[in-house]
């Protein structure tokens, strides 16, 4: 007998941290315990505070191991990922959303998630430096890539329509890679239907995820290296970077769309990171330092600006 031919039917109590899945009468009812929502959120807060304490701590490591300049690369490099990384939440949110992910199984995705992004930015960045070892003009191009990126952030878009997630080319690419299901199975990623294993929305979800994260290193990578060739830089910082955004977006997915003015902030950090890279190449070298100043001093405003713009509004 197939799990179609069984009729389900769940019952929540009334503080929603039990989910009762109940059969026929002669299958036994199965508790599922799902955490409450303030248990969830009070977990992310955590994770996150976790995160960037070992960040700072693997920064502030770095500088007594191997120099102040390899340390405040690292930094600047966290800052510009870590910025980048919010765009993320954004494109989370809408696959979680059309999905119709629910919060207790958000976590599951993240973190496989996670794993995939690691391995293939790893490899990304392996190759990336390898590229700038053997062929030094390849940081023209990966310079290019944020100019243009930075142009298509601050050049408004027309957003009168929103996007059709069923159309998206991500969504339709995912979902054409493995025979799926519209009915989730509890937090699997495979069911069986009529005897076939079958992808659960969850998976395809997930395998949507990992393929935005790729398009998103694209510019990130590039970001990285503008700021330091180092290649232990460079992936510890994604690293860590990564990490963070899994714990903060529980915590910001709602919030991340009142951040009016960080998108251009980004914008402006990927466009000046893109005229170091250039720069340096012609022989004009910018101290990290600095570099680090700029960064840390556009993002902050940008956060800031947004913040302030958020309380008069809500004041008026």
């Amino acid at each position: 007998m197939t799990r179609q031919t069984i009729s389900r039917l769940y019952a929540v109590d009334k503080d929603r941290t039990n989910v009762s899945l109940e059969g026929p009468e002669n299958f036994p009812t199965i508790e599922i315990d799902v955490p409450p929502p303030e248990d969830i959120y009070q977990q992310a807060i955590s994770r996150t505070l976790l995160w960037v304490g070992l960040a700072v701590a693997f920064g502030v490591g770095l500088g007594f191991g191997f120099g102040q300049e390899v340390s405040e690369e690292f930094f600047a490099g966290y800052l510009v990922e870590q910025s980048l990384s919010v765009d993320n939440l954004f494109v989370f949110l809408l696959l979680f959303e059309y999905f119709k992910v629910p919060l207790s199984s958000q976590d599951r995705v993240l973190n496989w998630g996670i794993y995939g992004a690691i391995v293939m930015r790893a490899g990304m960045i392996g190759i990336g430096a390898v590229a700038l070892e053997r062929f030094h003009a390849i940081l023209l191009v990966f310079a290019g890539i944020l100019v243009y990126s930075s142009v298509q952030t601050l050049i408004p878009e027309d957003e009168d329509e929103e996007e059709d997630m069923s159309e998206n080319t991500i969504v339709k690419f995912s979902r054409n890679l493995f025979d799926s299901t519209d009915e989730f199975d509890g937090s699997n990623f495979f069911t069986m239907v009529d005897g076939v294993k079958t992808a659960t929305p969850l998976f395809i979800c997930m395998i949507a995820l990992e393929i935005s994260d790729v398009v998103f290193a694209v510019d990130s990578i590039p970001a990285v290296f503008g700021v330091t060739e180092n290649p232990l830089v460079v992936f510890s910082s994604n690293m860590f970077a990564i990490m963070g955004l899994r714990s903060l977006y529980t915590i910001l997915s709602k919030a991340a769309s009142d951040l009016e003015y960080l998108e251009p902030a980004v914008g402006i950090v990927l466009g000046f990171i893109g005229v170091k890279m250039i720069a340096e190449y012609f022989g004009t070298v910018i101290p990290t330092e600095y570099a680090l100043a700029v960064v840390a001093t556009l993002l902050s405003g940008g956060i800031g600006l947004s913040v302030y713009e958020n309380g008069q509004e809500e004041g008026a």
